[in-house]
């Protein structure tokens, strides 16, 4: 028996994010793992008069790829996806990971080539999206793998993904309407500021590191409001820093509070220096020599491409899971490679990792209540 939940979600993805349209070309690419939610899809799409195509991925495949191609093999940008990115109206996909990391023993440079093999098809779908000829949303299909990163069973994560995309409800559709206007209200407020500065105290737990303390220049940016229209679930705002010439970028330290989850793998303890936007050191606890490799990947992957606060009061673990973690109420992430010309920031690289900061108060083992002194949070603009 199907869950009843998939349906509304096909119904919230095809009607609430991307308001498919008669005739449109609708592309819905995903691993056959995810096909109760395809086909959901696929019939949401038609009866919405849509043009649904099904495109299949394939983690094994993408393996082979890693394993056995030859550099200019795994280097080759895809014909197939640079079409359909052009051509579409609207692309839907889903992640269903079976082994989140099955390519965490492969080398890093290999993987990293295979990155800037999407980076044609990364920049012009960013470019397609902020002239709005493109809309799309991504969203995660409950598997095994997924769960067990989170720590829970198939059906706790079931209830995890889909409660944190309100589909308990009567109407989820109304109530991302409803959070859309709620959200307006920090985009206004945001709205016109120069810079903002974030700030948390060290973590003794976490081996006594000096905290966080980054300054953001957002004087050109757009601030974007996400209620369900590019990510589902979703919950977060959002800007393109201001980088030089035109700003000071990001200048300071941020100190991440959870592992820097990309490409099948975890970086531990990860800790960043900018100064004029960019990447001027970068160390971790584990996984370090990776995260280089990713942030010398090209010129534009050490730049700061987005600055976004997390707003979703209904996630509240950490699930090594980026389309959940970085929505978390009371988190700021930060993400270098490519930024979103929507946003105000045009930074060109095959590189865009989102990593996460915990700006709550810190959680005393004791009875798990909030420290009396402030260890936590401030995040201020002006």
């Amino acid at each position: 028996m199907t869950d009843p939940r998939i349906e509304k979600l096909a119904e919230v993805l095809v009607n609430h994010s991307t308001h498919v349209k008669p005739g449109e070309l609708v592309v819905i690419s995903a691993d056959v793992n995810a096909m109760p939610l395809v086909e959901a899809t696929f019939a949401a799409v038609l009866k919405a008069g849509g043009q649904p195509e099904f495109v299949p991925r394939c983690e094994s495949l993408r393996e082979i790829l890693i394993a056995q191609g030859s550099e200019a093999q795994i280097a080759r940008p895809s014909g197939l996806q640079q079409w359909l990115i052009e051509n579409a109206s609207v692309h839907i996909v889903f992640w269903s990971e079976t082994n989140t990391k099955f390519l965490s023993r492969y080398d890093p440079g290999r993987v990293a080539l295979a990155q800037q093999a999407r980076k044609p098809v990364m920049m012009r779908f960013m470019q397609r999206e902020a002239e709005g000829t493109l809309r799309w949303v991504g969203t995660q299909f409950p598997t095994h793998g997924a769960a067990q990163d989170a720590g829970m069973s198939l059906s706790q994560y079931e209830d995890f993904v889909y409660g944190a995309g309100l589909l308990h409800l009567p109407d989820p559709a109304a109530a991302w309407d409803a959070i859309k206007q709620r959200q307006e209200r920090v985009v206004d407020f945001l709205r016109g500021k120069k810079s903002l500065r974030f700030r948390a105290p060290a973590d003794p737990a976490a081996g006594g590191h000096d905290g966080t303390d980054l300054r953001v220049d957002v004087s050109a940016a757009t601030w974007i409001n996400c209620f369900g229209d590019s990510n589902f679930p979703d919950g977060e705002v959002f800007a393109g820093p201001t980088l030089p010439p035109a700003g000071f970028g990001a200048d300071g330290h941020v100190n991440y509070t959870y592992p820097a989850c990309y490409q099948e793998r975890e970086v531990e303890g990860v800790r960043l220096v900018f100064k004029g936007g960019r990447v001027v050191d970068a160390t971790a606890k584990r996984g370090e020599d990776f995260l280089h490799r990713m942030l010398d990947q090209d010129p534009g992957a050490r730049n700061m491409g987005e600055i976004a606060i997390g707003t979703n009061y209904a996630i509240t673990d950490f699930s090594r899971n980026i389309l959940f973690d970085e929505k978390i109420g009371g988190t700021f992430h930060a993400a270098v490679g490519a930024g979103y010309p929507k946003s105000g920031n045009t930074n060109d690289s095959g590189l865009h990792w989102d990593m996460v900061c915990d700006l709550r108060p810190r959680r005393s083992s004791a009875g798990n209540r909030s420290e009396e002194r402030r260890v936590g949070k401030e995040c201020r603009s002006r």
